[in-house]
């Protein structure tokens, strides 16, 4: 077929990690950033496209710099770029679609995409008590910041002590195993094999965080290295964001891509891309084991790539907890038997803050390149699964031409909710639970509640003897009594 000049592809693509044990060697998260680029010129093998760029964009981070996309561009000797700031709370497959959809209409030439974090820099600054400083910007603002809009939880949830995302996360695989009728110990085991799979595959990524293989019972059991987090999450399923690490993208047009000479064998096409910026807190999803947003994002995103999910060989499926890759998987249809991670996800491979999929894009391009004809399927999630972004890519251009929707509205016409209510006392069911056990602090229960008339309500325990009866018996479906202030009984 001949290709549109102005078909997006992406020709280069870089990581750059460090463990540095001596902080004051170590690199500051901007000039990671600059490295990962740099690699990914050297992946295109042209140099020349960094200072063509005409925007770079970049998701917030831990860092504290006002215009980071102005930092590497003007280290890049790309000036006139404009830079492009998503906040925390933007899918990161907003910045690819933007990209992408910019070169397509004739807007940019060339994109830059980084992101990266100096967080176990800053670790071990604190061991050490060394101090380091970063680059400082005043009067510096993006040429575009995107934020966003909505709260991820309710204020309700707030109020009752559902501030961590790890207690979401745990209340979500909560309510799946019971609706799969998983007993606590089956359920226990079968999240930690798949969390020791997420680790094998670790080991043979070369940007992974942490190469070394973890088994399952290491992961499942807590000890005083592994701690539980909340019920039934121990440190080993949550995501690591102490990490070292940048990823960079360069895509441009094909006909950009010709010019610079870059070989044709390096080119990965964008086929679609999606999203949902739809929000429902955790809570007020009628079913907190589902995400219907999921099917409908990622089933559209498989149809405007003309691919159905059992054709496209290779995923990513965004990992920050169990609970989100086995909800992600159940909606998207895909075998039980499939790999569901190219890098090893962000416990092994590592999560830095905001970041992880642009890494996930870097590795599933190396994957795709290896494997000729091939496509890849990477997914994005921010908040508590509360946006949903997908991005499919191949070794072969999409015959109808690169494609992104916002699939926003479809997706709040399809999901179902529950009024959430705090003023309430009397009989309630046990929805889904976790128990937060929270450093020295002592732990608590906490229980989303369905009441008779079908709202919803969040209830809280300190009762030794009933938290240890939510972490040995199956809890969900119970009938409780909700006290005044939210007090479970």
């Amino acid at each position: 077929m001949e290709l549109d000049p102005r078909t997006p592809v992406l020709v280069g693509a870089g990581v750059a990690s460090q463990r540095c044990e001596d902080p004051g060697e170590a690199l500051e998260a901007c000039d990671l950033m600059v490295a990962a680029l740099e690699r990914a010129a050297e992946d295109a093998g042209s140099p020349k496209l960094l200072a063509e760029a005409d925007s770079v964009g970049v998701p917030r981070g831990f860092w504290e710099y006002s215009d980071a996309a102005r930092l590497v561009a003007d280290r890049l000797g790309a000036g006139g770029a404009r830079t492009i700031l998503a906040g925390i709370g933007i899918l990161q497959q907003t910045l690819l679609s933007r990209a992408c959809q910019s070169i397509a209409d004739g807007a940019a030439e060339v994109v830059l995409v980084t992101g990266g974090e100096a967080r176990y820099r800053t670790l071990r600054a604190g061991i050490a008590g060394k101090e380091i400083s970063d680059t400082e910007q005043t009067g510096v603002e993006p040429d575009t910041n995107l934020q966003p809009h909505g709260s991820l939880w309710a204020e309700l949830e707030a109020e009752r002590g559902l501030l961590m995302p790890v207690a979401y996360y745990t209340i979500m695989e909560n309510a799946l195993r019971y609706s799969e009728g998983l007993g606590l110990d089956a359920h226990r085991d079968e999240v930690a094999a798949l969390w020791a799979d997420f680790s094998r595959v670790a080991t043979g990524n070369p940007h992974a965080w942490n190469s070394k293989a973890v088994s399952a019972e290491e992961i499942r059991n807590a000890t005083p290295r592994n701690k539980m987090l909340a019920f039934p999450y121990t440190k080993l399923h949550n995501s690591q964001w102490n990490v070292d690490q940048a990823a960079g993208l360069i895509l441009c047009s094909a006909e950009k891509a010709r010019a610079h000479g870059v070989p044709r064998e390096r080119w990965v096409f964008p086929l679609s891309g999606t999203e949902s910026n739809h929000l429902v807190p955790v809570s007020a999803r009628a079913d907190m084991h589902r995400c219907p947003a999921v099917q409908i994002g990622g089933g559209r995103a498989l149809e405007l790539a003309g691919k159905t999910i059992d054709a496209v060989e290779h995923l990513d499926i965004y990992s920050c907890f169990p609970s989100a890759v086995r909800i992600q998987a159940r909606e998207l249809g895909i075998a039980s038997d499939r790999p569901l991670t190219v890098t090893g996800g962000m416990t092994f491979a590592g999560g830095p803050l905001n970041n992880y999929v642009l890494q996930a894009v870097a590795r599933m391009v190396e994957v795709l390149r290896g494997d000729p004809g091939s496509s890849g399927l990477v997914t994005s999630i921010s908040g508590m699964i509360s946006k949903q972004g997908f991005g499919v890519w191949s070794t072969e251009p999409n015959p109808a031409g690169f494609a992104c929707e916002d699939v926003s509205e479809a997706v709040a016409a399809g999901t179902e909710t529950r009024e959430l209510v705090g003023d309430y006392s009397g009989p309630a069911t046990v929805a889904s639970y976790t128990v937060q056990y929270q450093g020295d602090a002592s732990p608590r229960g906490t229980a989303v509640c369905d009441l008779p008339d079908g709202r919803r309500t969040v209830a809280n325990t300190d009762d030794p003897a009933l938290m240890e009866a939510m972490v040995s018996e199956e809890f969900c479906g119970r009938t409780v009594q909700v006290g005044d202030g939210g007090t479970l009984g």
